[in-house]
């Protein structure tokens, strides 16, 4: 263990006529270092996510961050981007920086600004995180992607809309208690199984309730060193971190596997010397709740072909054996994609310290596990995380 989470901060997520990608991060950066009770003076290194490719007009956003607080001038600053894995690639470079000892204390502060940006415009910008050359006259956009890996999953192991509603109705339920959430409405299994004038077909066999909301919203954390974490009023120590990249184009995949998703998890589990039965929850990306199905087996939690079991016998409710998004992960919460992965580990160290939002808080949280996926299992990160002893 070499980095701890010792402060967090979280807008709601949705969508603001109001707020701008600038006045959201300096929102955010700000609580951040209020909560962890740290000067931006004592601040060693910044990292922003913010995947933007046509969101905000405003590009080269790193230097934005340094608006919070005049001390945080001249401090390094950089911007990184991995797709819809773009807050999870700033938390994991705030770690590396801190494991390298280029840096004491980093503020990680993830945002994307989305709704502003015409229906026809998002869905360009969002096929973007697919290899161009083979996806990028999908229709339906990047919905469109997920809903031919979702055909391709039915043709090989049956119809799964069941299954599909009702990770939906999960974490739709979940996302009740979560006051940061984009959609805090139970809308109940039938609502989500079956097609209506609200719930039309968007892309192949998903619908929209299958599908992760466009959101604005930004998440920020400070990440200390582990000797200064001891001194802290809390920590949540990061006990082991992976990444794993896999090949753009899903023709030199089989994208049915989400290989580089378990080979982050092996990896992330491995140097954390614990078993996936360890976990006391999960956060992970359901951008489409065919991902989430899919990640069930990549994570090991069932075998191939296997994860509605999961869904099914309850394994992933929030009192199963290994809860999943409890937090309503992205179907409810909303993904703007440069703030999603930072906003789970926010909601990963909220509840393994008790301060998750009440009817979210889990019993005895003891490890939790983030997946944050950018494009159909193209960049993998996990992260798994522990509270200070």
């Amino acid at each position: 263990m070499t980095a701890s989470i010792v402060g967090w901060a979280h807008t709601p997520f949705g969508k603001f006529d109001t707020e701008t990608v600038e006045s959201l991060v300096v929102k955010v950066a700000n609580e951040a270092l209020s909560d962890a009770g740290i000067g931006a003076s004592d601040v060693d290194e910044i990292v922003l996510g913010h995947f933007n490719a046509g969101f905000s007009p405003q590009d080269f956003t790193a230097a934005l961050v340094l608006q919070a607080d005049p001390n945080l001038r001249f401090k390094p600053a950089t911007r990184v981007e991995n797709a819809c894995a773009t807050g999870s690639a700033a938390v994991h470079q705030g770690i590396r920086a801190i494991a390298s000892g280029a840096a004491k204390i980093v503020l990680v502060v993830g945002v994307e600004q989305m709704t502003r940006t015409p229906p026809a415009e998002i869905g360009r910008n969002l096929l973007r995180a697919s290899y161009l050359p083979e996806d990028g006259d999908t229709p339906g956009g990047f919905a469109g992607v997920f809903g031919k890996i979702a055909q391709g999953y039915f043709q090989k192991y049956g119809d799964q809309s069941d299954a599909l509603a009702m990770i939906a109705a999960k974490n739709h339920k979940n996302g009740v208690a979560n006051p940061y959430a984009q959609m805090r409405k139970d809308f109940g299994y039938e609502f989500c199984r079956c097609e209506s004038e609200k719930n039309p077909y968007v892309a192949g066999p998903l619908k929209r309730t299958d599908c992760s909301l466009v959101s604005d919203g930004a998440a920020a954390l400070v990440l200390v060193d582990s000797e200064i974490a001891k001194s802290m009023g809390k920590a949540v120590n990061v006990r082991a971190t992976a990444h794993a990249q896999d090949f753009l184009p899903m023709s030199k995949r089989d994208i049915l596997q989400f290989e580089g998703c378990s080979v982050a998890w092996q990896r992330a589990l491995e140097k954390a010397g614990i078993a996936l039965s360890d976990l006391s929850f999960v956060e992970t990306h359901d951008c489409f709740t065919v991902a989430e199905l899919i990640e069930y087996e990549a994570m090991g939690l069932t075998p191939r072909g296997q994860g509605a079991r999961a869904i099914k016998e309850g394994w992933t409710q929030k009192d199963g054996k290994l809860p999943v998004n409890p937090s309503g992960g992205l179907k409810a919460k909303g993904h703007p994609i440069g703030a999603t992965g930072v906003s789970m580990h926010v909601m990963t160290a909220m509840q393994l310290t008790g301060q998750a939002p009440e009817g979210m808080q889990l019993a005895n949280a003891t490890l939790g596990g983030i997946f944050n996926m950018g494009g159909a299992a193209v960049a993998n990160y996990v992260s798994i995380l522990e509270p200070a002893k």
